[in-house]
């Protein structure tokens, strides 16, 4: 099977890029969106590629690369009843949730803000730029990924 592309999202102040590096790997846990579980479930594979997006930041961007490198599994964040992911109807035998777990590859040198992004026509149809989208786990396109990291590498942005 061939590498899939994704870009994953998360808050910075909940778990950033620079705490993935600090851990090399983690559960991607707490998702609670049908469509970003299913994305997990039934599309990630082991050795897929990542853009890290820290989100709900100022500014939102791209800040590193990650991995996958577990297949999905039962988020155990789900079972935890002082979890704010705590999901009564899900039991161990019937799980509602599942995460990947993913592994650090690379920090940008600066963040590739979302503004950036939005502004080059090479990324005009992805589906991070499109209104309305907004969620946590996206689909990206070889071609996509592969123009954000020679943005990285060019140094565009600066802080």
């Amino acid at each position: 099977m061939s590498k899939k592309y994704w870009l994953m999202k998360s808050e910075p102040e909940a778990f950033s890029i620079d705490d993935l590096k600090k851990l090399n790997t983690t559960l991607w846990d707490g998702i609670r969106n049908y469509q970003a579980r299913n994305f997990m479930m039934k599309n990630m594979k082991v050795g897929d590629h990542v853009l890290f997006y820290h989100s709900n930041a100022k500014p939102p961007g791209v800040a590193g690369l990650a991995i996958v490198s577990q297949l999905a599994q039962p988020d155990p964040t789900q079972f935890i009843k002082t979890s704010k992911y705590y999901d009564p109807k899900s039991t161990t035998e019937n799980p509602r949730w599942n995460c990947v777990e993913v592994k650090y590859k690379k920090k940008f040198k600066h963040l590739l803000p979302l503004e950036t992004l939005k502004a080059d026509k090479k990324l005009s149809d992805m589906v991070l730029i499109k209104p309305g989208v907004r969620l946590s786990i996206q689909p990206v396109t070889l071609a996509q990924y592969t123009y954000i990291c020679k943005l990285a590498e060019k140094d565009l942005v600066k802080k």
